[in-house]
């Protein structure tokens, strides 16, 4: 997989294992980083969420910009993004437009639209990463992955099924594609209806990190899914997602009950390793 710059050169992407995003690995043990998501609708409301996440001390965070009122509007989006740098200082921002087909808000923008409201982001160097999604068209997903490199911002594509969860192989099928695709980290959440479900993901995991070549962030969302928030790290999963102040899917856990149990599973597994 590569991309030809300005001059038609072509530029080889090299997959990694361990993705650095400013001082923190993904992919790196077995911690999942914590990542809180803001949902607010206008500037102020995002900015008062997000300075009450930070006290909680997330590792990332998501803005959730399909729910921003004014998603139509590059400028405010720009803007936006811009004030959300200046608070959240060094901790990472991942960028987010999630399609109403894949469990966003509904909003106006065609695919063409949203593909350029992710290339201005990626072009104002405001966030650090950014989440498209493999249901997109080929030809929007090899264009946005070479804006995204040509401006050093870390590309996500991802994959949501609220639904039902996938067999195993069509799991593994999905991050083989953004693998394919040029993709710095590969995203599958999944609703669980059982607990088969969960294991389901959570062996998927297991196979796809011992057999990838790119970071991976799983999840299953509802009730059993919330046990993959808990545990996906040890399979694999080099996020998990938290409530700070809003939840943007089910079954996503508080930040301060997810540490307890994060350093919990941490010192048994490492008392077990000594």
């Amino acid at each position: 997989m590569g991309y030809r710059d300005n001059e038609g050169s072509l530029i080889a992407i090299k997959p990694a294992k361990r993705v650095d995003v400013r001082g923190r690995e993904l992919g790196a043990g077995t911690r999942p980083l914590i990542c809180a998501p803001l949902i607010g609708k206008n500037v102020e409301i995002i900015l008062s969420e997000l300075t009450s996440v930070l006290s909680k001390q997330p590792d990332m965070i998501e803005w959730r910009a399909d729910f921003f009122a004014g998603i139509a509007k590059t400028a405010e989006v720009d803007n936006a993004t811009k004030q959300i740098r200046q608070t959240a200082g060094e901790i990472p921002v991942i960028f987010t437009i999630r399609s109403s087909r894949e469990g966003g808000e509904p909003i106006s923008l065609s695919e063409a639209e949203i593909v350029q409201v992710h290339s201005a982001v990626c072009r104002s160097k405001s966030v650090d990463i950014i989440d498209f999604e493999l249901s997109n068209r080929k030809e929007n997903l090899e264009d946005l992955r070479k804006i995204s490199l040509a401006n050093d911002i870390k590309m996500i594509m991802s994959y949501h099924n609220f639904e039902y969860t996938p067999s195993p192989a069509a799991i593994k099928a999905k991050i083989a594609a953004a693998e394919d695709l040029g993709a710095d980290i590969a995203k599958v959440a999944v609703m669980s209806k059982s607990l088969q479900d969960v294991l389901t993901l959570l062996n998927s995991t297991l196979e796809a990190k011992n057999t990838g070549k790119i970071p991976l962030i799983t999840m299953a969302m509802g009730g059993y899914g919330s046990l993959t928030r808990l545990v996906g790290g040890i399979f694999g999963s080099a996020v998990t997602f938290a409530v700070g102040e809003n939840s943007s899917a089910p079954g996503q856990v508080p930040i301060e009950d997810l540490k307890t149990v994060l350093g919990i599973l941490q010192k048994l597994i490492q008392a077990d390793t000594i």
